[in-house]
């Protein structure tokens, strides 16, 4: 009787492990995980997806890759992942830039934001910084405001693109506030900021991390962090709102999304492990070193806020009237 019961107990325990496993995603991974970036190494897509693998490999204790797959912006690597195989082994580190505004700029995407990709978790924010060459006489957001209602299209603000953040971002400054500058697009951030060093540009919008050294040594001036908060690198920088543009927020993040179709077992399990990563120190450190926020929100939290995302940006785009050709 007590070796029935002994195996009778034996039996039910390797019942319960099999049932637990799944919903606590044993078994996964059992091999190398891929994270996809739409862009080209050495920007923040890239910064982000190798401080993420960095940590997952230990987490997951399998190998965690980052793929760059630059190209359409973006489209190249999004159409990709949401093509591959829903096992939890490819994902795509989506920038907000390509994820919630592209569905808004393209007409026929062969991918959605919502129908091709199950969320798993955000990971950074990045806010943007509102900086002017010396040579523009404002020294505040609002006498920029006034200058530019003074001075219509005469100044000129750089982008490296139509449609990126840069672009709907000074586009939404100009409509906040009743003001219009003329749209200077580039094929790359480095020329673009040689013309703004230089008086050829006026303004630019761009992250802390791309200016933060040229405020320093008085070669540029910034004038609002279009945040909520301000930024610990430029701690004197008022926000928008402080600067009395409370409607430019202009927020840029990437997050860690899955085929749909991926099994819950495999997301969850990122999902957990991700909040490891992202909420450990060292995680934190470098992030507000390369000028953004480490933040964390879980699945359900990052489908809604997806779809937020879209709708605000979606109404931005709409109301600026940005189009690319």
């Amino acid at each position: 009787m007590q070796a029935l019961l002994g195996r009778a107990a034996a039996l039910g325990l390797s019942l319960g492990l099999l049932a637990a496993g799944p919903a606590q995603g044993t078994g996964y991974p059992d091999r190398a995980v891929t994270i996809v970036v739409p862009a080209a190494p050495g920007g923040g897509g890239d910064f982000t997806a190798r401080l993420l693998a960095d940590g997952l490999t230990a987490a997951l204790s399998q190998s965690v890759i980052v793929e760059n797959r630059a190209g359409a912006s973006g489209n190249i690597a999004a159409q990709y992942v949401a093509r591959s195989q829903p096992d939890g082994y490819t994902l795509l580190l989506a920038y907000s830039g390509t994820h919630v505004v592209n569905p808004v700029l393209f007409d026929k995407l062969q991918w959605d934001p919502i129908k091709s990709f199950a969320p798993v978790a955000l990971t950074i924010t990045a806010p943007q910084v509102i900086v002017v060459n010396n040579d523009l006489p404002v020294t505040t957001l609002k006498a920029l405001v006034d200058y530019a209602r003074q001075h219509p299209g005469e100044i000129n603000y750089a982008s490296s693109g139509v449609g990126t953040m840069q672009h709907i971002g000074a586009e939404l400054l100009g409509l906040r506030t009743g003001t219009q500058m003329t749209h200077v697009p580039y094929k790359g951030a480095g020329a673009a900021m040689t013309d703004l060093l230089s008086g050829q540009i006026g303004l630019l919008v761009t992250t802390p991390p791309a200016v933060v050294g040229y405020l320093r040594s008085g070669s540029l001036r910034a004038l609002a962090i279009a945040s909520k908060r301000r930024h610990p690198m430029l701690p004197d920088v008022p926000t928008t709102a402080e600067a009395g543009v409370p409607d430019v927020e202009l927020d840029a993040w990437f997050a860690l999304y899955a085929p749909i179709g991926t099994p819950q077992a495999a997301i969850d399990r990122l999902a957990a492990a991700v909040k490891t990563v992202v909420e450990s120190d060292n995680f934190k450190q470098r992030a507000e070193q390369a000028g953004t926020y480490a933040t964390f929100m879980g699945p359900d939290e990052l489908g809604d806020f997806t779809r937020s995302e879209l709708k605000y940006w979606s109404d931005a785009i709409g109301q600026t009237g940005i189009k690319v050709e």
